[in-house]
């Protein structure tokens, strides 16, 4: 079993900056890909960004490209990530997501990673 624990939510300002954290407990080996959802009221869970585990790849939505930034710190088993110049539209429920072994390389979809955080929530004042 993986556990993944989101932190780092929290109200801020347009144009203000976040930094969520996830962090991963379990077993963790086999891990292909770790990546961030986010879901607003009355929409679809939709993808923000993966960080591939074996090569430090790293891929975005357009949506959040040139303002958020993937990372890892894979002795600590966490990923992060750093939410700059936020806007309204930003506003959602952010969860860290897993990839194992099944990982079929398709990164924007959540059907492709198999474990989920409990989200952590995110909104932006404008």
């Amino acid at each position: 079993q993986v556990q993944l624990r989101e932190s780092g939510g929290g109200l801020v300002q347009a144009g203000g900056s976040l930094r969520l954290s996830c962090a991963a407990s379990g077993r963790t080996f086999a891990t292909y890909a770790m990546a961030w959802f986010r879901q607003a009221p009355g929409k679809e869970r939709e993808f923000v960004a993966t960080f591939y585990w074996n090569n430090d790849n790293t891929y975005y939505a357009d949506s959040v490209k040139g303002r958020f930034t993937i990372s890892s710190d894979k002795a600590r088993r966490m990923v992060f990530l750093q939410m700059n110049n936020l806007k309204s539209e930003d506003t959602a429920t952010y969860y860290c997501a897993r990839s194992g072994p099944s990982y079929t390389g398709n990164y924007r979809s959540p059907t492709d990673y198999d474990n989920w955080g409990q989200g952590t929530r995110v909104t932006v004042s404008s």
